[in-house]
């Protein structure tokens, strides 16, 4: 039996440096549909491999996000984000009808999927749109979205359909933002196993967000908002770049996340 496997894995995996070697045992066997397989599996997570993209999946919000290899993993902090878009979506100002989200740089989808679970949950039927530069990423989100959501490939607002513009409600922009110079200090799941593109944000790490938040105005409804994740040095410079876009800007951070998000509200 498979089990039976269990404490020799978790040994050569706390030996490769997994803090939590037992737990990670347990879903690697239960991941693992032979005994090749679940060998190959202890072998790539040993080896490096992020858990998420050894098995498949990763925990979000509560709910599974498919991952594939080299693909970017969701991380719990951007779970604020995920927060804090529900929690504006409230705004007495948002309108009525059917609210359209659109996650760009989606990766996974995982924040789009996780936005649009908890509005309907509170009884908002939104309409989903995603969009990224990387195919395989394409791909993923493609399997997690709800059906009848719409996943575009293509470079930031370059693949979306025109009729989009001026009726986004909630743009959900989790873009890159570590320094370029700062990538080889990532630990190395991220460094070696996630595609660059997904990571690298510029010289100061708000390039993107410089592009994104310029555009953003021609994308959002009235009322609409972009949320955006950056590091708390960044927050201040990346406030100034969606207030230069005509936004109403605001800095929301979280201890227990250590995450931080910018909000900014379309007039």
């Amino acid at each position: 039996m498979l089990t039976a496997d269990k404490p020799a894995i978790a040994a050569r995996l706390r030996a490769a440096g997994c803090v939590f070697a037992e737990d990670e045992a347990d879903l690697l066997v239960a991941a693992a549909a032979s005994a090749d397989d679940l060998a190959a599996k202890v072998a790539k997570r040993a080896a490096g491999m992020p858990l998420e993209q050894v098995i498949g999946w990763a925990e979000f919000c509560g709910r599974r996000i498919m991952v594939d290899p080299g693909v970017f993993v969701p991380r719990r902090r951007t779970e604020f984000l995920v927060r804090r878009a529900v929690s504006l979506a409230a705004d007495p100002g948002r309108g009525d009808g059917r609210p359209v989200l659109l996650d760009l740089c989606c990766g996974t989808g995982a924040i789009g999927v996780a936005v649009t679970a908890a509005l309907s949950d509170a009884g908002l039927a939104a309409q989903l749109h995603c969009a990224d530069l990387d195919p395989a990423a394409v791909r993923c989100a493609r399997r997690n979205v709800p059906a009848g959501s719409q996943v575009y490939h293509g470079d930031l607002f370059e693949p979306l359909p025109a009729v989009l513009r001026g009726s986004v409600r909630l743009l959900l922009a989790n873009v890159p933002y570590v320094p370029t110079a700062e990538i080889g200090l990532l630990p190395a799941e991220a460094r070696l196993h996630e595609r660059r593109l997904a990571l690298d944000g510029g010289t100061d790490g708000l390039d993107l967000l410089r592009l994104v938040a310029a555009q953003a105005p021609l994308w959002l409804a009235p009322g609409g908002y972009l949320l955006s994740e950056t590091s708390r040095p960044q927050a201040a410079a990346a406030a100034a770049a969606f207030a230069s876009a005509g936004l109403a800007a605001e800095v929301a951070c979280s201890d227990e996340l250590s995450a931080t998000v910018i909000s900014g509200r379309m007039g």
